[in-house]
């Protein structure tokens, strides 16, 4: 879903705040976006003096994103990926902007959290890999997780700008996920009016948990608050 009505798609009829406005019968106010491939946490704010509040906190990095994907290869060893990024215009959007821009700084923590191993080919071996991945984003570019995945060989499956096909293909022709396989799983900050800690999770949907239990993942401690 697109998160409001937009002129970049003109025949999409759901929009998730006016779904949100509708269940609870109130005025929301977005304090950030997700990729319309992308599922997880989307935060709202019910008035606009705490938006007002809030949304800085996404820019001063307050904000502590946790994201689950699955991607190309197996990742051996976490690290902190410091690398920064062009500025990436959309053909309509952005049809008339400069793209004679710096790289922006972009940095993201990632972990691997467990592997799997295939018997479908994608090329000359007759197996492929795949690994579960935590990332942990410290700026907010665009596609960054997408973007840092690629650079390091490791493509998210499902991506359709940034990934591979071949991989892409096989997760739908063999296990029907026609899905990005990045999902924004919880979001921690501190109220900006109580001071209190907030820590919101984002269970996995059907595609998710169907290839976690394709894959025997079930038991990785690190994914249990979002199979649940």
């Amino acid at each position: 879903m697109l998160v409001h009505r937009s002129w970049l798609d003109k025949g999409e009829t759901r929009f998730v705040m006016q779904t949100l406005r509708d269940q609870i019968g109130q005025h929301v106010f977005p304090l950030h976006r997700l990729d319309r491939p992308t599922s997880g946490v989307l935060l709202f704010a019910l008035s606009s003096d705490v938006a007002s509040k809030a949304m800085p906190m996404f820019a001063e990095h307050k904000m502590e994103k946790t994201y689950h994907a699955i991607v190309r290869g197996w990742i051996e060893e976490g690290d902190r990926l410091d690398y920064a990024l062009k500025l990436e215009l959309d053909k309509i959007a952005d049809k008339f902007a400069t793209q004679e821009k710096e790289a922006q700084p972009a940095v993201t923590v990632y972990e691997p959290l467990a592997q799997v191993e295939v018997p479908y080919s994608t090329g000359r071996f007759p197996t492929s890999r795949y690994g579960l991945v935590e990332m942990k984003p410290e700026t907010g570019r665009k596609h960054q997780l997408r973007r840092h995945m690629h650079h390091l060989s490791h493509p998210i499956i499902g991506d359709t700008t940034h990934g591979d096909g071949k991989h892409n293909r096989l997760f739908r022709d063999h296990f029907s996920a026609r899905r990005l396989m990045l999902h924004a799983s919880s979001l921690k900050f501190t109220h900006p009016i109580l001071e209190t800690e907030i820590v919101i999770n984002a269970r996995f949907d059907d595609t998710w948990i169907d290839l976690i239990n394709e894959f025997g993942w079930q038991e990785c401690e690190a994914i249990q608050d979002y199979v649940k």
